[in-house]
This record gives C-alpha cells, structure tokens and sequence, in this order.
C-alpha cells in the first residue's frame, strides 16, 4: 500500500494545478499525478494562450468590460444552446474572481493584444504563453507543499458506491503501487489522442485527425471512471476542432499550426468546391468550427485560398503558404484540378458585392448568387501571387465527459452525486460546451472548476 493523501488529484495541466493549490490552501494533504514526463507535464495547456473572463470594466490588460450576460450569450451562441445553463452561468460567475486568482498564484499577464484576434477586450494573455503559466502554477504548488509524481500512469480506480478509496499506478522506476486518499479530483483531460478510441464514432477518417496538444490525452481516466459508474455528458463526436496546417506534426504541433486565414479568403475540398461560408462570425468565435468542417470533408483535407494583398492581414504559421502566379499553377501545386478552381475562383468573384472591409466588424463585404454565400469579408481573388494553405482537422479536445454539479462533484449513473469524486477540465468539458467553442474558453472551464473542485475535496478530506 502506497501513502494515504487527503487529496489525490489525477493529471497535471492548467485545471489539476488549478485544483491542487486551491486544496492545499484549504488544508489538505495533496498528491498530483501527472502521466507525462517532467518535461511534457501539462497538457493542452502547454499549447494556450489566454482565458475568457467576464469582468466589469477595462484593467491594465483589458480594452473594456466583458459582462457575465454578454459572455453568456457568447456562449449560448456558439454551442446553439447545448450547455447546461445552472452550471455555465456559475462558471461565468466565478470567473470574474479568477482573473485576480490566478495572478496571486503566480501567473502574470501581459497587454492586451489586436489585430485579427479581436480579442483585446473580452481575453486575458498570460506572460510567456501557457507553459510559463503552468511554470508558475507548478512553483506555487510546489512552495505550497504538494506533491508532484511524474511518469505516473493510473492503471485503475479503485471505487464502490459511489466512493473513490484508491488508485493504482505504475512508474517506470519506482514501480507499482497504490495510492489512496480521501477525495478525489480528476483533471486528466479528454480522449483526443486515442486514435482507436476516435474511429469508434468518426470511423477510419480519424486516421486523417492531426492532434494539436499532447499525445498522453488517451482518456483512460475518463473511461475509468464511466466505467465504474460515473454519469456521462455530451456527444462523443463533438470536440474543439480547428483547421491546421496538413504538414504538421500527428502530435504536438501546437498553436503555431493553426491558420487564422479563412475569413481573408475562401476554402476548398480535394474537388476544389467550397463548403462553407467563411465569413460567418468573428473569428474567434468560428475558428472551433473549421476542424469539424473540414472531417466532413473527402480524405478530411481542405485548401485556405487566397491571394497577395492579404498576407500581411494574419498571423503567420509555421509553414509558408504554398504559391502560383496562375490559379492553374496553384492547382496543379495543390493536387487539384485547374479547370475546377479557376471556375470556383471565377464565380466567387463575380458574386463578390463592393463594401466597406472591416476585419474587426461584421461588416457589409458579402457574396450574392453563390453558395454557399460569405456574407462578411468578402472581397475577389485577383492579385498574383496566389496562395494556399492545406489544412486538416487538428483535434484540441474532446467533449465527452463526466457529468458534474457546481460544486464540480462527479454526479454516478443514478443521478446521486458521488462522496466524494469531483472533476475539472476538459474532462468535464462537455457539461459547459455541448458543441462549439469560442477562444480561450477551456482554460476558462479548468481553471474555474479546478478551483471549486480543489475547495470542495478539501473541505470534504477535512469533514
């Protein structure tokens, strides 16, 4: 029998430290263990950028208030009113203490950013990106007095009635042992690196995935626990989604993969047809969608076409755009057929109505006669150089999850809360996001519920 903890907090990303800190402050005794090396700890949240809050009024690094109804409304926009409401408003609640929270942890922020992101007014940006984040959440735990095992994989839970009393794990060192404790927190992420797991709802098209963070989000905790007895939320196909470079790395690409030029041009299939209408909605309220698109799509394979006036308009990725001085060069760079995408070119810029180009707003640009339309942003494709970027879905995280209340207390298949499981992060993801997503929203979820979650298991260790 290994050591009794008061709290054992399974994984080791933004919503586990999250978890550990806020029950260490609250007395108890706690044990992380994260399944990755030292060196890869951290999940997805080695790979973000900033957090969704709601707040009153500008700050230091904020442009302006982000209200807790017009993010509600964000929210109820972007999952089309899948979400459970008790539990998304209470997020929303609770995340306007967590933007001073988190500082006095030891993460720092940084200005506000412009440009394409839109995101000035409604995000923070932590300093250093997301590792330094978590470089600084792991520090606090650390001083603090948690305890951190690495390369350690849960094997098993061992849990009766509801009831979570051990887990057993094996390391590469030390071997096999148990851990038991009096109140658990699961904080191990999503399934989206489980390939297998994947093609049970996609089928042999997850072969084509690319999984943007790391490749230790397999879910076995998450089957674990459904396993055992533990309710399940959401659609198994719905996770955060985004259209990535078709070079990148089958893991790991991370941020740096992602294109953010969709709404400056248009997107093709291996048909050269377009699909969708890339002027929907500002884009970090869209970009989510792109990687579920694109899935859909034959050999899950799409091509963001645009031309030489707005290279400068986006960021850039990691991989230059692949270039033609004819759309017929393009094409036959692409692996299209010429005739095909000159004729979608051509039909696109005849539908193209003149406006005022506006990237910040949903401004008067649009298409007319084509579909599908692009009703902002619209503007012809003329000027050569023209270019494109391959892209495919790249997979952040799953939504299937463990169903949880607002005290992030995991709810059993009976509908009772569980004595003493609770859950945060992607893992329970699912009870806020049924589908969709907007920009900075999972760090929003794990931070919040990694907090509640780490106060109500110590509060249940010291009971």
């Amino acid at each position: 029998m290994g050591s009794k903890y008061d709290v054992l907090v399974i994984g080791g990303g933004n919503a586990a430290l999250c978890a550990a800190i806020s029950a260490r402050r609250g007395g108890a005794s706690v044990l992380v263990l994260e399944g990755a090396p030292k060196f890869y700890r951290g999940g997805n949240t080695r790979h973000t950028r900033n957090m969704r809050c709601a707040h009153d009024a500008a700050t230091e690094i904020l442009t302006g208030p982000y209200t807790e109804e017009e993010f509600w409304e964000d929210l109820l926009r972007v999952t089309g009113g899948q979400t459970d409401e008790l539990l998304a408003r209470h997020m929303i609640r609770e995340s306007k203490d967590i933007l001073n929270w988190i500082v006095e942890q030891g993460v720092r922020w940084q200005p506000s950013l412009g440009g394409t992101l839109s995101l000035g007014r409604t995000n923070s940006f932590f300093l250093g990106g997301g590792r330094a984040m978590l470089n600084a959440l792991y520090l606090t735990a650390e001083q603090l007095g948690v305890e951190v095992e690495y390369d350690a994989e849960v094997t098993d839970l061992v849990i009766e009635d509801g009831m979570f009393l051990a887990a057993r794990l094996k390391r590469p060192i030390k071997g096999e042992t148990e851990m038991r404790a009096t109140a658990l927190v699961a904080a191990a992420g999503g399934f989206e690196a489980n390939i297998e797991w994947l093609k049970q709802y996609w089928g042999e098209a997850a072969d084509n995935f690319l999984i943007r963070g790391t490749p230790y989000n397999r879910g076995s905790i998450l089957k674990m626990l459904l396993d055992k007895g533990v309710q399940e939320v959401g659609d198994p196909t719905q996770c955060h989604a985004v259209a990535i470079d078709a070079r990148a790395p089958k893991f790991d690409g991370g941020i740096i993969t992602r294109h953010d030029s969709v709404v400056f041009g248009i997107v093709v299939n291996k048909h050269a047809q377009r699909f969708y209408d890339e002027g929907e909605d500002i884009w970090p309220k869209r970009y989510a969608i792109w990687g579920r698109l694109v899935a859909a799509q034959p050999d899950q394979i799409a091509y963001i076409i645009f031309d030489s006036t707005v290279v400068s308009s986006f960021m850039p990725t990691l991989f230059p755009p692949i270039a033609g001085q004819t759309v017929a060069e393009l094409a036959g760079k692409l692996g299209l057929d010429p005739a095909a995408l000159e004729k979608t070119i051509t039909e696109f810029n005849a539908a193209v109505r003149p406006g005022t180009f506006d990237h910040t707003i949903l401004d008067d640009c649009r298409t007319e006669g084509v579909t599908p339309p692009k009703t902002h942003w619209a503007r012809k494709i003329e000027t050569p150089p023209y270019l494109a970027y391959p892209v495919r879905p790249g997979i952040t995280f799953t939504y299937l999850g463990t169903r949880v209340n607002k005290e992030a207390r995991m709810l059993m298949a009976d509908g009772k809360p569980s004595a003493n499981m609770f859950a945060a992060g992607e893992i329970m993801a699912g009870n806020v996001l049924g589908k969709g997503y907007a920009a900075g929203m999972g760090m929003t979820i794990g931070s919040v519920f990694g907090r509640i979650a780490g106060r109500e298991a110590a509060k249940h260790a010291r009971n």
